[in-house]
């Protein structure tokens, strides 16, 4: 499902940013279903900045030393906005057969 239905991707800031003081190695941010995250020398690196899904934090949330940070959803959502995007994400979900009217 295409969360920014009709909106370039590497257009939106949204992805994780590591504190690698912060950070203990323990790899749950390696469970990303997006392949965000790559292992160097020991610790999780960000890859793929723009696979990550616009408005997950999943890692953010499980990361038990808080190493995971995001940028503030707020412009986000302002784009959803100016752009119209809600309603196209909900006319792609009916037509994917996701959802009903």
């Amino acid at each position: 499902m295409p969360w920014m239905t009709g909106y370039p991707r590497e257009k939106i800031n949204w992805g994780p940013t590591i504190d690698q003081e912060k950070c203990v190695s323990c790899g749950i941010c390696m469970n990303c279903g997006k392949n965000v995250f790559e292992w160097k020398e020991g610790k999780p690196v960000v890859a793929d900045y723009h696979q990550c899904v616009v408005g997950c934090s999943t890692c953010g949330n499980l990361c038990m030393t808080k190493a995971i940070s995001f940028p503030p959803l707020e412009p986000v959502l302002e784009i959803y906005k100016n752009e119209g995007i809600w309603a196209k994400v909900k006319k792609a979900l009916i037509e994917a057969g996701k959802i009903s009217e």
